[in-house]
């Protein structure tokens, strides 16, 4: 009988001991759903004051997108103008008029738009574009579209205006595409060259044979006025030739008695550093006209 007596007592203890443990979890379970039903509801009271604390911001992330990459934009775009036109005042002295002579087989549109481009922002006014094949003012409006399109990626919509200007071969007439007053881009070959110095020539002989004038009259000024008065634009004070042809190719011989060449490889892949390099070059030399 205390045998039996001896077993009960230690199954009362061992089920004592269970129920404390259970007690004791059943305590902590009940603690820890608590704390996260309290999380819970917290979370589902402040979550509408934080987004209720932003409406402006809300609005503007849902309508508008693109505004900060829009902006970015137009802040490299603009800080990309400033610095251009403060190189060109940089300066000592910058070309009224240059001349982009390409001696190359192949041209690329791309370049000589960004090369007309640049030099309008840096704030010279007349660029001419010349090859001796023709082959721009064959693609004049192909080229018109190249400088129109490099102007709004490189300047932007409220980058310099320019106005583009194509003399016609052999023709007092000129074609305009207007886009603005200033700076103009003339599209050159060599009709406007040596040919441009025949017809003059014959002109005058006309005059001549007409009675109009003396053969006594016949002079340097008045065939240079005569020039001017067809076909006029500045002289080039600097012309950049782009090839590996030491040659004017025909380049306005008339006009160029005072210009400077600049010479480089090619004109593909030219960059803005290469352009000013050369204009630093230019601001540099010393002209002496013949002393």
């Amino acid at each position: 009988m205390a045998l039996l007596y001896g077993l009960l007592w230690r199954l009362l203890l061992v089920l004592v001991h269970v129920n404390r443990a259970l007690i004791s979890w059943l305590r902590v379970w009940v603690k820890s759903w608590k704390g996260r039903l309290w999380e819970r509801a917290m979370a589902a009271l402040l979550l509408p004051l934080a987004l209720a604390g932003f409406p402006d911001h809300q609005r503007k992330l849902n309508h508008n997108p693109d505004a900060n990459a829009n902006s970015a934009t137009r802040n490299r775009i603009a800080s990309r103008r400033s610095r251009w036109l403060s190189d060109g005042r940089s300066l000592e002295k910058l070309p009224v008029h240059i001349g982009l002579l390409v001696a190359e087989e192949e041209p690329s549109y791309t370049d000589i738009a960004n090369l007309v481009v640049w030099c309008m922002a840096v704030g010279i006014s007349y660029v001419s574009v010349y090859d001796n094949h023709g082959i721009f003012r064959k693609n004049n409006i192909r080229l018109l579209e190249e400088i129109v399109k490099q102007q709004q990626d490189l300047l932007g919509v409220e980058g310099s205006k320019y106005n583009v200007e194509f003399l016609s071969n052999g023709s007092d007439k000129h074609q305009h595409h207007v886009v603005s007053c200033r700076p103009i881009v003339k599209v050159l070959s060599p009709e406007d060259g040596k040919q441009s110095i025949v017809q003059a020539a014959q002109q005058l002989c006309r005059s001549v044979e007409n009675k109009e004038r003396s053969s006594k009259d016949i002079s340097v000024s008045m065939l240079d006025a005569l020039l001017r008065e067809s076909k006029y634009i500045p002289d080039p004070e600097l012309v950049v030739k782009f090839g590996p042809v030491n040659s004017t190719l025909g380049f306005l011989p008339w006009h160029i008695r005072l210009t400077e060449f600049i010479s480089l490889p090619s004109h593909r892949d030219i960059s803005y550093e290469d352009l000013f390099g050369i204009l630093q070059r230019y601001g540099v030399c010393q002209q002496r006209l013949g002393q």
